[in-house]
């Protein structure tokens, strides 16, 4: 469905972009992960056709250099930095926007009722929250029933609750057939939607992997503080090394070093050793 071939792109002596080879198959959802300045933007700018560039980009055969307009039909997009007016309500907004895409009218409320803004479409988009603006902006991406959504950092303005939520969203989409891309530095965001996963740092691959694996690839860990009675902290130390995890001593508890996917495994570890937990946290 999207074809990136040797995609490079400089800014005078900066090479963003440092020959990107990827192929993304009809339903599949692929991230792009990587910090700041790693380039998953840029990708996805010259997959809109915002940026000059060399190599080739085709989406289900469309050039979108020389056919952009045929390839950009295919797309749905959610920006990072989220553009309404303001003062139209956000029903009218849907309206306004298919217009725009010469999408059928008659798809507005059903897109509405979709991300569930069907009761809020007489409110003026800024009196929504930024979890509903974000739902107002995947529901313009879909007006026209693109076969592919992207989306650019979709849930980094989300509180925790509408991060879920927004993500759950996106779950329901990519299950009714939609082929995405996206960009992302959260490793639990990657995790919910991905298929693959293409690691990037200074433009450059520097792995490709499973959603799954993705915290064993970049070395990722997660560091939980369990809180535990004083005189159960040597005990709680002995059993833990004795299950093969990185343990210290700090304070009044114990650190742990565990993949993301494994938080809970030390606490189970104590618990079958009868050592209680009054408390933990996780970094």
């Amino acid at each position: 469905m999207i074809h990136f071939e040797h995609l490079t792109k400089t800014f005078g002596r900066y090479r963003a972009v440092d020959d990107l080879s990827l192929d993304v198959k009809p339903q599949q959802a692929v991230a792009l992960w990587g910090p700041n300045g790693a380039g998953k933007t840029t990708v996805i700018k010259c997959l809109l056709g915002l940026l000059r560039y060399e190599g080739r980009i085709t989406l289900n055969g469309f050039d979108a250099r020389t056919q952009g307009r045929q390839a950009r039909s295919l797309l749905g997009y959610v920006p990072q930095e989220l553009a309404f007016y303001d003062d139209m309500k956000t029903l009218e907004s849907g309206y306004y926007f298919a217009q725009l895409k010469r999408a059928d009218m008659a798809r507005v409320p059903l897109v509405m009722a979709q991300v569930g803004l069907a009761d809020h479409g007489a409110k003026p988009v800024r009196a929504l929250s930024g979890g509903m603006k974000q739902r107002l902006a995947l529901a313009l991406a879909l007006l026209a029933d693109p076969p592919v959504l992207v989306l650019d950092e979709p849930t980094s303005s989300l509180d925790t609750a509408a991060r879920s939520q927004f993500l759950n969203l996106l779950c329901q989409v990519k299950a009714e057939g939609k082929t995405i891309i996206f960009t992302s530095h959260r490793i639990e965001e990657v995790e919910a939607l991905a298929d693959e996963v293409l690691i990037m740092d200074t433009g450059k691959v520097i792995g490709r992997c499973p959603a799954y694996r993705l915290a064993e690839e970049a070395g990722l860990r997660t560091q939980v503080k369990l809180i535990i009675a004083p005189d159960k902290l040597d005990a709680a130390l002995h059993v833990l090394k004795a299950d093969g995890f990185t343990v210290r001593r700090n304070g009044v508890g114990v650190l742990v070093d565990v993949l993301p996917r494994e938080k809970a495994q030390p606490i189970h570890s104590l618990s079958r050793a009868d050592i209680h937990i009054t408390d933990f946290e996780v970094e």
